[in-house]
């Protein structure tokens, strides 16, 4: 492992960036926090990635089999591009705010393998609104569908560096969210937001409207994500991987949502 003080470059960070936030098997050469800020900085560039794919694959399905089973191919897709990483913290999250028990029972409880009934209605409730507003885009064209589920995937990773601003500690030592708590500058959260809304803007060219509701609705989305996270930093201290994974999701589901509502 190299020295957490040595200054990580981009490709490290990367590689630390999918080897953790995706399935696809990569080398991570570096496991510190210098690593850790470039990763979770760099965490849109997953988003693209993981998004196109999912993307392209909702798109086939709406082109055979109509617009719903789109939105369940391109969110099952997604899930199993992250091994259910971020849903489940966002489980574990909801049945931590639900059980209204001191932080550190609610962290404990967190950890636990089993989803209490707080995270499956959860669970429940954010995967339902997500096939449903996918659905909705897909109905429209399938382009129009892809387009959704890139926005969304990138706002989700949007959401994990500014969950890592430095003034946002960890919950509690150890563990991924104790490595990436606190690595990332203001600074650098909002470049890597503004440069994703941007990227997502892009590929909306050949719809004026879509490039202009795109990035607005990427924007929305990780304004979702930043009140569960300052509930969430109030309520158990600080941030843990549980905590960025519901964030994720919360950023996507918003970003969906207002897809949705802008038409």
């Amino acid at each position: 492992m190299a020295d957490g003080g040595e200054r990580a470059t981009w490709g490290e960070g990367l590689r630390f960036a999918f080897g953790t936030l995706s399935v696809l098997r990569v080398r991570v050469e570096r496991w510190d926090r210098a690593a850790a800020a470039r990763a979770m900085t760099a965490a849109p560039v997953v988003g693209l990635v993981l998004g196109a794919i999912a993307a392209g694959a909702g798109a086939l399905v709406a082109w055979r089999a109509g617009g719903p089973l789109a939105a369940v191919t391109a969110v099952g897709v997604l899930a199993a591009l992250t091994r259910g990483l971020h849903l489940d913290g966002l489980a574990d999250v909801a049945d931590g705010l639900g059980s209204g028990k001191p932080a550190e029972d609610a962290l404990r409880i967190m950890k636990q393998s089993d989803i209490g009934p707080f995270g499956v209605l959860t669970l429940l409730l954010v995967l339902l609104a997500q096939v449903a507003a996918l659905a909705g885009q897909f109905g429209q064209s399938a382009p129009r569908g892809a387009l959704a589920v890139l926005a969304s995937a990138v706002a989700a990773r949007c959401a994990l560096a500014w969950g890592c601003l430095r003034s946002v500690p960890a919950a509690r030592p150890g563990g991924l969210g104790a490595m990436v708590a606190s690595t990332v500058t203001p600074a650098a959260a909002a470049t890597g937001t503004l440069a994703a809304a941007l990227a997502v803007a892009a590929a909306g060219l050949f719809d004026g409207w879509s490039a202009v509701r795109l990035p607005l609705a990427v924007v929305l989305g990780v304004g979702c994500s930043r009140l569960l996270l300052t509930r969430c930093v109030r309520r158990f201290g600080g941030i843990t991987g549980d905590v960025l994974g519901a964030t994720a999701e919360t950023a996507a589901t918003g970003t969906l949502f207002a897809l949705a509502l802008l038409g």
